[in-house]
């Protein structure tokens, strides 16, 4: 990862600062609506919910770019990552998975992959295992410039496009080209413990969105 290596160096040489997740972005929470299986009309949107797409309706309440993350349900992986789904164009997302939108100086495509590599095992509390409003919007995320950011999702995206065309292939193919996937995401987001990317924690929460650009 050479590229990237030499990006960070240059662009971060004093390291890549950490801030919380409610300053990388737009949370929509109070926009969701959810409406119960018996009260929707069948249509064409996607109505998604804590881990992807549980039916389609007739109307929908957003229109664009999203992450979603899982809120509460079926919330993390076994490796105790948060679920993470890219939605995109009119759908409909009810109260079981956070929503987020893209701001100014965070790539959205940039923090979809990131959230995938955060641990939150210690966060998710109830019979019903939650993330809940107060812990998402704090979740540390490492943010570089914008240009390290693009390059970044640029190898990531690229493994992803290679396993969607090695799908219908060998399924241990796809199984190895996703674990390549998992390997690369993690070291190249790992700006914390990479030693070679200096990388330091500046926990505070009086920076402006100008901080991240």
């Amino acid at each position: 990862m050479g590229k990237i290596d030499d990006l960070i160096k240059n662009k971060c040489p004093n390291g890549v600062k950490f801030l919380d997740l409610e300053k990388c972005c737009n949370i929509l929470d109070n926009k969701r609506k959810p409406v119960t299986k018996s009260a929707r009309k069948a249509g064409e949107y996607p109505y998604y919910g804590a881990n992807g797409i549980q039916d389609y309706v007739a109307d929908y309440i957003f229109d664009g770019k999203y992450v979603l993350v899982g809120e509460d349900g079926s919330v993390i992986n076994e490796n105790g990552n948060p679920i993470v789904t890219w939605a995109e164009g009119k759908i409909w997302v009810n109260n079981h998975a956070h929503i987020i939108e893209e701001i100014e100086g965070v790539s959205l495509r940039y923090l979809y992959h990131y959230i995938q590599t955060i641990n939150v095992t210690s966060l998710i509390h109830g019979n019903i295992p939650k993330l809940n409003q107060g812990d998402f919007r704090k979740l540390q995320i490492a943010v570089p410039p914008l240009e390290v950011q693009d390059e970044i999702v640029h190898v990531l995206d690229d493994f992803m496009l290679l396993s969607a065309e090695l799908s219908a292939e060998l399924s241990a193919e796809l199984k190895a080209r996703q674990k390549q996937y998992e390997y690369y995401r993690d070291k190249l987001l790992n700006f914390e413990d990479d030693e070679t990317l200096g990388a330091v924690h500046t926990h505070t929460h009086t920076h402006t969105h100008t901080d991240i650009t």
